[in-house]
């Protein structure tokens, strides 16, 4: 494990170093991440939302460790401060998304893994967890329950123009890629989440998810602008069921209110029956705030996962 010793920020008011920067070998380069807690101890790994990256945990990470608790939030690749995927390569972000998480998992060589994901990160969950029932410790989840179902017509209709739209994003050069003043850049991902995200949580979330540019002054986001087309691999009712049937972990459901819009709002509770039949312990939590409440009031959040926790193992 690759860390960063000299970054005082890391450190809280005691001086006590809270994280680690985190850097993993993948044959494309590597994912990042930060190590939150005790580094002699297995830790959650949480996984973020689409376009979003491992500062999405920022604010809830120090309130989960503790001397027994560790938690690890990656860069998914593409996002955050991860390797971008190899020239002409799509992102599937669910089916990429568990293989990069096996990865991790071989790498430090964990016979069992413990998993938070919010949006996309508890997609990924929900499809690891299906594919590796017996090696999954617990899934948390937030504001998601499985990949998201969508009306199928509609993949059809798109399929073509997402197509053309990757191979645009795919030939942009480094001086086309859009530039902008800091308080700019922070005004767009406000306007872009829809106000998911607060003044303050927007400006957490770039800490990894915008650098330099070649402008003097001004930035660019840090993902990959390849990630905008990222519908392409959808799954179907019928087959999410069939993963949601192969879950038998304990789990954790956090749906925020009102929080993320669905297509199909009503396969939300479908899939989520069919979890509690096979789950070794189900627990589903109500919260009010919205699709990022896990950022922009982590105490929210906190308080039943500490609980799902406390309950596991004590």
């Amino acid at each position: 494990m690759n860390t960063t010793e000299d970054n005082d920020s890391s450190c809280n008011r005691y001086g006590k170093k809270e994280y680690e920067e985190v850097n993993i070998p993948v044959p494309w380069g590597y994912i990042s991440g930060v190590w939150w807690g005790p580094l002699d101890v297995r830790p959650i790994v949480a996984l973020h939302g689409w376009q979003d990256n491992a500062g999405s945990f920022d604010t809830i990470a120090p309130m989960l460790t503790s001397k027994d608790v560790a938690v690890l939030c990656l860069d998914l690749p593409g996002h955050g401060h991860s390797s971008h995927f190899p020239p002409g390569q799509f992102y599937y972000i669910f089916w990429e998304g568990v293989i990069f998480l096996r990865r991790i998992v071989k790498h430090y060589k964990w016979d069992k893994v413990k998993l938070l994901g919010h949006s996309l990160g508890g997609a990924i969950s929900f499809l690891y967890a299906a594919s590796y029932p017996d090696e999954t410790e617990f899934v948390i989840s937030l504001d998601i329950v499985s990949p998201s179902v969508r009306d199928v017509t509609k993949t059809v209709g798109v399929t073509g123009a997402n197509i053309d739209q990757f191979l645009k994003f795919e030939n942009l050069m480094p001086d086309s890629v859009p530039c902008y003043e800091y308080s700019e850049m922070i005004e767009i991902v406000e306007n872009a989440y829809a106000k998911s995200l607060t003044k303050e949580s927007a400006e957490i979330l770039m800490k990894r998810g915008m650098q330099q540019s070649h402008t003097p002054k001004k930035y660019c986001f840090s993902r990959d602008p390849r990630l905008k087309v990222s519908l392409l691999g959808m799954l179907s009712l019928d087959l999410v069921i069939a993963y949601a049937e192969r879950i038998k972990c304990a789990y954790l459901n956090i749906r925020a209110v009102p929080g993320m819009k669905f297509e199909q709002p009503e396969n939300y509770d479908k899939v989520l029956d069919v979890i509690e039949k096979n789950s070794r312990k189900f627990v589903s939590h109500k919260v009010d705030g919205t699709h990022h409440v896990h950022l922009n009031n982590p105490e929210r959040v906190a308080k039943p996962i500490n609980q799902f926790l406390k309950d596991l193992y004590d």
